[in-house]
């Protein structure tokens, strides 16, 4: 089944893979998936509820300094039952981004990362003229033999999704 996933994949990417740099192909996928994840993440959790639990934590957050600072016992106590509130509020938030965006994203990002391992593997992306550091902190997470100058399909895709998600996130009032 994942052969025939893989063949449809190819029949749909393939000519791009074959005429454009990687770093083209890998920086297009990046975005599309990026902002595919991104999307249905906008979609599927209440942004509302997001809203509230990042509002409510800051107000927390600072009341809780200032009790400290003031080290008013009474106030800290009370401020332990409206941390029960904060933490359910919290719970409710990640099960939606768990269940509904975390099971719906992950099949596809393994199914297109198989598939683009048969590409990719140990193909530099992205050079650096110096060893970077995050290059080969990326090299040991997937225990690539890429030379620390340079970043696999992986690491590239990981960078250009991440600010992808980012600048989108930002455009959509997520947070």
């Amino acid at each position: 089944m994942i052969e025939g996933i893989y063949s449809f994949l190819d029949s749909i990417f393939g000519p791009m893979i074959q005429s454009y740099h990687p770093i083209l192909v890998v920086t297009v996928a990046g975005a599309i998936l990026g902002a595919f994840f991104t999307l249905l993440n906008y979609v599927l959790v209440d942004q509302e509820k997001v809203k509230r639990l990042q509002k409510k934590s800051k107000e927390f957050q600072k009341k809780y300094r200032e009790a400290q600072a003031a080290k008013d016992e009474k106030k800290l106590k009370k401020l332990q039952q409206e941390q029960m509130e904060l933490m359910k509020l919290q719970s409710e938030v990640m099960k939606d981004t768990m269940f509904k965006v975390t099971l719906l994203t992950l099949p596809i990002f393994w199914i297109f990362f198989g598939w683009l391992r048969r590409w990719y593997v140990e193909v530099g992306i992205a050079k650096s003229p110096f060893n970077f550091f995050l290059f080969d902190w990326f090299h040991r997470l997937y225990h690539s033999g890429l030379p620390a100058n340079e970043l696999g399909y992986i690491g590239w895709y990981i960078l250009t999704s991440m600010i992808v998600g980012y600048v989108l996130r930002k455009l959509l009032d997520m947070g």
